[in-house]
């Protein structure tokens, strides 16, 4: 039973904006909210007056000064004025977070017409309070000093990864090159640097460990960024392109959410059961298997998180991720290709924007409108978003109409 069938609605990303990630020295938090929401309402072939409700998905943690970002989105389009806007926050997993509140006023018939965008401005401020911002998602290490912020959080999975299961050392570096090769191709990303296998699996001077067995190729860089989607219910056109829309529109199937403990005693770090469930819940409201998917876009914060995505999907059984990049599934062409935006690895990670980065790219491909990056005729998607070490969840199941 699909999303449309259980609840007798359909959602549609009608349209969308994307800006460049990187260091954006000329933009801030204020010009790429606006860039994105003007780009995606033009996009969408509605007007302005339509919207009904702004979610902004955007992390902060103290990275910029403002604290208070929800209305800079009316700064768009006078027509904005007075749309009740909300900032919406999850960790990682903000923007799909802001994505998934977007679906639910669709779903309860307060809104027709809902404005999502995802905002990060990073790169202004010093690593050191990028680290410490970072470390504020998780509950053991927030306020406390680190030399590897999130990097020692996840070096630490991949250290138990290795103990239970085996090395994957060179694994992670196949990962980290698919993604590097990946982002060539994507005009938004952040790393357009094919840096080649061996690379990627050496350590050396320009490839230092980073935290644990993670090298810097094995590690997402600190970005700007930011990324909106127009969402609207079929109504009386149904899943048609409305008159002035950029493209045809893309169908929501299924959506799912989880969270697990936040003291990481409570979680077991190979595991991402909470990861898990958020894969299971979206594939049954969409009623598809894996089998029935064209590609995937899942958070590869780092190397080892795509690792256990492979796992926690059900693409392979725990422990046997491994497989899917040496017999070639996760490649453009493979049994399921993964990332091929680049990911979090290349694109680039401004955190907030992370979510609807990934439903924007994914509606890209399965409109055709991907450009270097486009797959052939792709019909599903699967999005995957986290915040923190697997704690907050969100999957989304993407439909070309």
């Amino acid at each position: 039973m699909s999303l449309q069938e259980q609840f007798g609605t359909d959602v549609l990303l009608a349209g969308w904006g994307h800006s460049r990630f990187g260091k954006l020295s000329d933009d801030t938090l204020e010009t790429l909210i606006v860039q994105v929401a003007a780009e995606a309402i033009a996009n969408s072939g509605v007007d302005a007056a339509e919207i009904d409700e702004i979610y902004l998905g955007q992390f902060n943690s103290g990275l910029v000064p403002l604290a208070f970002a929800s209305s800079l989105a009316l700064q768009t389009d006078p027509a904005l004025a007075y749309v009740p806007a909300t900032r919406v926050e999850n960790a990682c997993a903000s923007g799909s977070a802001a994505f998934q509140q977007g679906v639910k006023s669709l779903l309860a018939g307060t809104a027709r017409t809902v404005l999502v965008i995802g905002a990060e401005k990073m790169t202004d401020a010093s690593s050191e309070l990028v680290g410490s911002a970072l470390l504020g998602a998780d509950y053991d290490m927030a306020g406390r000093p680190s030399t590897t912020g999130f990097a020692g959080l996840f070096a630490v999975v991949a250290e138990a990864y290795a103990e239970r299961y085996g090395d994957v050392g060179d694994v992670l570096g196949s990962i980290a090159a698919k993604n590097h090769r990946n982002g060539v191709d994507n005009p938004f990303a952040q790393l357009r640097k094919d840096l080649g296998e061996d690379f990627c699996r050496t350590v050396s001077e320009k490839n230092p460990i980073v935290a644990g067995p993670l090298r810097r190729t094995d590690c997402s860089p600190v970005s700007d960024g930011a990324a909106a989607i127009v969402l609207t219910t079929g109504g009386s056109a149904g899943a048609s392109r409305r008159s002035g829309a950029a493209t045809d529109p893309v169908r929501l199937t299924g959506f799912g959410q989880a969270n697990d403990f936040l003291p990481a005693a409570r979680r077991d770090p190979t595991a991402f059961a909470a990861t898990r469930i958020s894969f299971e819940r979206a594939l049954r409201m969409a009623g598809v298997g894996l089998d029935e998917l064209d590609f995937a876009e899942v958070h590869d914060c780092f190397t080892i998180a795509e690792l256990i995505m492979y796992e926690a999907m059900g693409l392979t059984a725990p422990g046997e991720g491994r497989r899917a990049v040496e017999e070639g599934w996760v490649y453009r062409g493979g049994r399921l290709p993964v990332n091929i935006s680049g990911g979090l690895k290349a694109k680039g990670h401004p955190v907030g924007a992370t979510g609807v980065s990934q439903h924007v790219v994914s509606a890209m491909q399965l409109t055709g409108t991907a450009g270097d990056m486009q797959l052939a005729a792709p019909r599903r998607a699967l999005v995957q978003n986290m915040g923190g070490v697997g704690v907050a969840n969100y999957v989304s199941v993407l439909e070309a109409v």
